[in-house]
């Protein structure tokens, strides 16, 4: 008789740790374990702004999938239709004609994607910030914004250069606004034409409030430590449009920005509308506190794109932090191989345990069990939690002498914007 067939849909937090997990406790052909997902590895996203800044390497900030799971079949590629009736996945391979795959268990969990609002001009004017390609793009755009503002007489185009707006204040656009404001700062001595005082860092928020994760009065002071370095917060103010980088604001704002970076919201993968799993009216996956998929024998979810029950607060749902992804995860690895032994599961049950945001460096916030943080103690908490979460002692390690360089010799602040058009120099070249 052939081993199960276990198909994970999604390659990121639950995605891995499932597949880690699964990996170290199945017995030899226990089961067959297969990943898909279009990367080749996994993106630690809460060290995506360090890596824009240039604190972090790139490379660093991600988890080979390859490497780590060596006992599980990596398919690269995408899963297009999921029929749990028929127990089959669509599986559109990178290259060649897709295929259907068979499985006795699925686990999906392919994560969320930015969540886009009908703004005119939005598509082509900005940039999001959920992968190190967006992170290398966003931190090229900074610097290469700089070298045209320090190489023109042209007042217009120079503070358009110079001006930058981050479109939401929840943790991915404060820590992507802070620390990618600290790196530009620093990256001004480096010019003699461009001094701090003439960037514009300006931050839009919908609601009347930052940093929704954690205690309101950590909130008003992270915007005060904001505005105190002189960016431009501007709460309870949407934007109307973005046509051809010309910035309208609802407060009746308007001015010229060529970095704009979206940060407002996520939601479920849309791979789950192509799938008869059950949804809530958000799109998410329904599941049960054991994070298998209500009414369904064999399905499994966890993570973003899973509506969980969040068994400390009864009537509301886990959120969609990395926080309860890993634990999830986890805890969905040891059920899945429950029921393979015809064994029990248990619930999922995890009490938030509060938050960490880095403000750049030597600078951030935290709310960790009620206990409140700012400033150095607060960052030093940041990198310290998520060095501990960061997966493989391999990363671990990278991360940590990065950090040991930074602290000895200076940011680097080089663009490299070949990297966004690699082909420039060969058109040249060729005349085309």
């Amino acid at each position: 008789m052939a081993a199960p067939r276990i198909l994970i849909v999604g390659g990121g937090y639950v995605g891995l740790y499932t597949a880690l997990r699964l990996q170290h406790r199945l017995r030899r052909d226990e089961a067959k374990v297969t990943l898909v997902d279009p990367e080749s590895f996994m993106t630690y996203q809460p060290f995506l702004p360090e890596a824009a800044a240039g604190s972090l390497e790139p490379r660093h900030v991600v988890v080979p999938l390859r490497r780590v799971l060596r006992k599980v079949e990596i398919l690269n590629g995408h899963v297009t239709r999921l029929e749990h009736a028929r127990k089959v996945a669509v599986f559109q391979p990178l290259a060649g004609g897709s295929r259907e795959l068979g499985y006795d268990h699925v686990v999906i969990c392919p994560g969320s994607v930015s969540r886009v609002l009908p703004i005119p001009g939005l598509a082509d004017t900005a940039i999001g910030f959920k992968s190190v390609g967006e992170a290398i793009a966003l931190r090229n755009r900074v610097l290469e914004r700089l070298d045209v503002a320090a190489s023109t007489d042209d007042a217009q185009l120079r503070r358009r250069a110079l001006t930058f707006l981050v479109i939401g204040g929840g943790y991915a656009g404060i820590e992507c606004l802070a620390e990618l404001e600290d790196m530009s700062r620093a990256a001004t001595k480096q010019y003699d034409a461009i001094s701090p005082k003439d960037l514009r860092w300006v931050l839009v928020e919908a609601s009347g409030r930052i940093l929704p994760e954690v205690s309101e009065d950590l909130g008003v002071y992270t915007a005060d430590q904001l505005r105190k370095r002189g960016i431009d917060v501007r709460l309870e103010t949407r934007v109307e449009s973005l046509v051809g980088g010309h910035v309208e604001l609802s407060d009746g704002e308007r001015f010229e920005s060529d970095t704009v970076v979206w940060t407002a919201g996520v939601k479920p993968h849309p791979v789950l509308a192509e799938t008869d799993l059950p949804r809530d009216d958000k799109g998410r996956v329904r599941c049960l506190p054991t994070l298998q998929v209500e009414g369904l024998a064999g399905a499994w979810s966890a993570g973003d794109c899973a509506a969980v029950p969040d068994l400390t607060k009864p009537g509301a749902m886990t959120g969609p932090s990395a926080q309860h992804a890993v634990r999830q995860a986890k805890r969905l690895g040891d059920n899945l191989i429950a029921v393979l032994r015809g064994e029990a599961s248990t619930d999922y049950k995890h009490a938030y345990a509060g938050s960490v945001a880095s403000l750049g460096l030597y600078k951030g916030v935290a709310e960790v069990y009620g206990v409140k943080l700012r400033g150095f103690p607060a960052w030093f908490m940041h990198r310290t939690y998520h060095l501990s979460r960061v997966p493989t002692f391999n990363r671990k390690l990278r991360v940590v002498v990065d950090w040991t360089l930074a602290l000895l010799s200076r940011r680097e602040v080089v663009s490299l914007g070949q990297v966004q058009d690699p082909t420039s120099e060969w058109r040249v070249a060729t005349g085309r």
